[in-house]
């Protein structure tokens, strides 16, 4: 029987409360309390494409800006990601997407190497999406790689249409992510030369 991926995670800082459980074999379940409505909605869309099961609730010190919330919100993800995995025997490591949803089509490709990167080639058309300062995506993702301790590149094809943009990130993300995470019988121990990772 295969030993449970999964992390409770809790960050507690003068700026923001944060509580998320995440399950790597899940079905796609994602409750979701940020304080930002777009960003839950990234949320669930990662969650349900890469079937991970997750629970994230974030207060914090909304009264300033949505950064604080964001970034940290990547941090803990982040650690939950590394937490679940483990020692990561037998996982895939690599992990890409190239992803379209309307306008916009996105790459996303993943080493779960333990060295954090981080390459985000992506300039949105506008300041905002709802709630998200759209500019926070970049922060999410660059705190999520490096407490994760992964490469990670995203990298916009093509698009119009910010909120198209990011869905399609957060989706690309979770499907890559998915298949890095993935479990192959034929991989003993971890997959590198090194014999760790």
């Amino acid at each position: 029987m295969t030993e449970s991926r999964t992390a409770h995670v809790t960050r507690r800082t003068k700026e923001t409360d944060i509580v998320a459980e995440l399950d790597l074999d899940g079905s796609g379940k994602c409750e979701a309390r940020t304080g930002i409505g777009f960003l839950d909605h990234m949320l669930e869309g990662f969650s349900r494409h890469g079937f991970f099961d997750l629970s994230m609730e974030i207060r914090g010190d909304l009264e300033v800006d949505g950064h604080h919330c964001v970034e940290d919100g990547g941090i803990v993800l982040g650690t939950a990601l590394r937490e679940a995995l483990g020692d990561k025997k037998g996982i895939r490591r690599y992990g890409s997407c190239v992803l379209p949803m309307d306008d916009a089509l996105v790459l996303c490709a993943i080493d779960l190497c333990g060295r954090p990167y981080f390459a985000f080639d992506c300039e949105f058309p506008t300041q905002r999406v709802g709630e998200l300062d759209t500019e926070l995506v970049r922060e999410f993702f660059y705190a999520l790689s490096y407490s994760a301790g992964m490469n990670l590149h995203i990298k916009m094809l093509s698009g119009l249409n910010s909120h198209h943009m990011i869905e399609a990130i957060f989706k690309a993300f979770g499907r890559a992510l998915d298949t890095a995470t993935g479990l192959d019988p034929r991989i003993g121990g971890v997959l590198s030369t090194k014999g760790s990772l």
